[in-house]
């Protein structure tokens, strides 16, 4: 049997894992849904203990699907929803409270008292971060301050943090607690220059140390434990990769050089740009962070502009509106008229993410008149990810001083050939998609492969990377010019919905 590597993707709606041969192929995956809950609006968690018991089924059903045992394995990598935050028990495995998803608004407050002492920014030279309901410090600072018994088993050492890739690396070892560079980058408590856990915001936020995973290098060739012979993969396998999601993405995209920059559609949007050894302050509403670190090679930072909701909007379309009955029927939709309408769809459901960073956002429609259907509900849906995405790439280009002169895209939604046309037109330069589109799980099976020597170098990565469609902006489109200018109005009208 050909020796694969094993990639295990824990996303905010399902986990899946992958295996992949030396090519970068795909030679098994099996992927299961988990439940999202919302007990309060602007709530949204995840039981960990669920998405722990889909991450075994997954890692069974790819196996099986590729015919293949722990012994043709021979690294695991793990990849991340970012920024959700987990308590857990380090004697029983046992979570203290639900997983506070990244989505998630409850620590408006706690972000508002934090940003009193020196405004939204207070920590952004350290971070790279604004204080924002979005990085998991203030989830966990949540977590502390109200479940009762928490903070007592933080300080006596019992109680444990981590992000989802933490605690599915503690399980899959059987008690190794550590987290990368690129994971720890999202907690607004890391320092980006010395790569460790900043004592001086620990103690404004009142997060006791001891609780906080070992951070790691994202590709290390000192393995931070072995798979359990009695666990899901059913031998001891090297556990040696670990990337947050969007740069996972990046890896898999062999977006290694600065300059290179990448779109990831999934439930939300999210664009990396790497800039290279080089740590670069956004002046622009975007996020300074990591992209990745290779061994004991020099860490690799890069700007990141989020979107919170684009392929979420698709879901609630199906699930809230009833309006298709699966994801991919929303093309179909939107391709029975013409435009939009008229009409501007702005899902600031949980506030609106970069460039803005306003909580205080809703979502609206705007332009509303009886002649609008649930064709342009549809196509308006599909048309607020690619605005989204040009207000990212504008203020990319202006913290880089480097215009991107192509994108690589990657992720569920860049089989819409609608959507993507469209986005070509919004951006006025060529999008392409790669062969292997499911580039996070990709770029951990290469973070996790690199470790152990399975693949040498980057320029193993760079050969394995194949575009398989180009899109090229229709020069007669108004899309980039009077479309957008409608869309940045339309985004103005949800400002200040909420009072603060």
């Amino acid at each position: 049997m050909t020796k694969c590597v094993a990639a295990v993707d824990q996303g905010t709606t399902s986990t899946r894992c992958m295996l992949f041969n030396h090519s970068g192929e795909p030679i098994g995956v099996h992927q299961m849904e988990h439940e999202q809950i919302y007990p309060k609006p602007g709530w949204v968690e995840h039981d960990p203990e669920e998405i722990w018991a889909r991450t075994q089924d997954v890692i069974k059903g790819a196996m099986e699907k590729a015919g293949v045992t722990a012994d043709d394995i021979v690294a695991v990598g793990i990849t991340n929803q970012r920024e959700t935050t987990v308590v857990w028990n380090k004697n029983t495995g046992k979570p203290y409270f639900n997983a506070i998803v990244w989505q998630d608004t409850r620590t408006d407050k706690i972000c508002n008292q934090l940003s009193k002492d020196g405004g939204q920014d207070r920590f952004r030279p350290k971070t790279g971060l604004p204080i924002s309901t979005y990085p998991s410090g203030p989830k966990l600072k949540w977590i502390l301050d109200n479940v009762e018994g928490v903070r007592e088993a933080a300080e006596s050492g019992e109680a444990i943090f981590g992000n989802i890739d933490t605690y599915v690396i503690w399980h899959l070892t059987g008690g190794s607690h550590v987290t990368d560079v690129t994971n720890a980058s999202r907690t607004l408590l890391m320092n980006l220059e010395t790569l460790d856990w900043d004592d001086e915001i620990l103690e404004i936020m009142g997060i006791p140390k001891q609780m906080l995973p070992k951070i790691v290098p994202s590709s290390d060739p000192d393995t931070w434990g072995k798979t359990l012979a009695d666990g899901p993969f059913g031998g001891e396998i090297p556990v040696c990769g670990d990337l947050g999601d969007q740069q996972a993405a990046t890896v898999g995209q062999a977006a290694l050089s600065p300059g290179e920059a990448k779109n990831t559609y999934g439930t939300g949007c999210f664009m990396i740009l790497n800039t290279g050894t080089k740590i670069v302050p956004s002046t622009s509403g975007l996020l300074t962070t990591l992209c990745y670190k290779f061994g004991d090679k020099p860490a690799v930072y890069a700007l990141e502009g989020s979107i919170a909701i684009t392929g979420a909007l698709v879901q609630w379309l199906r699930d809230n509106l009833k309006l298709i009955d699966s994801a991919p029927e929303v093309e179909e939709l939107a391709n029975t008229v013409e435009d939009n309408g008229g009409i501007y769809f702005v899902p600031a459901f949980s506030g609106l993410f970069a460039p803005y960073w306003r909580s205080d956002a809703r979502g609206v429609i705007v332009g509303m008149t009886r002649y609008v259907n649930k064709g342009h509900f549809a196509r308006a849906a599909l048309e607020a990810t690619a605005y989204q995405t040009r207000e990212v790439l504008d203020a990319m280009n202006a913290d880089s001083g480097v215009p991107l002169t192509a994108l690589k895209v990657d992720g569920g939604m860049v089989f819409n050939e609608t959507l993507m046309e469209f986005q070509a037109d919004v951006l006025g330069i060529p999008v392409i998609r790669p062969m292997v589109a499911e580039t996070t799980a990709l770029g951990a099976a290469y973070a996790a492969g690199l470790a152990v020597g399975f693949w040498e170098s980057e320029d193993d990565i760079r050969n394995n990377w194949n575009i398989d469609k180009t899109w090229q902006p229709d020069e007669s489109s108004n899309a980039s010019t009077e479309l957008y200018a409608q869309w940045k109005k339309a985004v103005t009208r949800t400002f200040d919905w909420i009072e603060e």
